[in-house]
């Protein structure tokens, strides 16, 4: 669990105002479900709101220190039902890079991209004659409007 400054601890409690809460504990109280849950989220959001259902202040307080201490995460603020607890994201295990290179399905090739471009001129000339061939009547201007003179 790290100790964050006053200043940080404002500044997540700003930027945790407009979240919604991601977890709900009830009565089961830190079940393992619920925390692997949590920890998912903190995974992908770093700050989370967590609300708390059916429990009182001391019981909270309890609850909010065995959740920081059981993920290392950092307590951030308790108000009401609802807890706000920050982790720094954890770094992933990347895949180990492949050697042997297959070719890509689709992939566009020199020659596959020379006939994609060859198609879409021959697309834009056919789309240019068919404009080219509709020619708009011209109206003819008879004295013999609707409007009397």
């Amino acid at each position: 669990m790290t100790d964050l400054t006053p200043a940080q601890r404002r500044d997540l409690r700003a930027r945790a105002h407009h979240l919604n809460p991601v977890v709900t504990i009830a009565g089961n109280g830190l079940a393992p479900n619920v925390v692997a849950e949590i920890e998912r989220s903190l995974q992908a959001h770093e700050l989370i709101k967590i609300k708390v259902q059916g429990a009182e202040r001391e019981q909270r307080d309890a609850l909010m220190e065995e959740l920081c201490a059981t993920l290392n995460a950092s307590p951030v603020q308790h108000i009401g039902n609802i807890l706000i607890v920050w982790r720094a994201r954890r770094e992933t295990e990347k895949a180990a890079p492949v050697t042997e290179s297959k070719p890509v399905r689709g992939a566009a090739t020199a020659k596959s991209a020379a006939a994609f471009a060859a198609a879409a001129r021959r697309a834009a000339l056919a789309k240019a004659s068919a404009e080219s061939r509709r020619t708009p009547t011209p109206r003819s201007r008879s004295g013999s409007g609707s409007r009397g003179r």
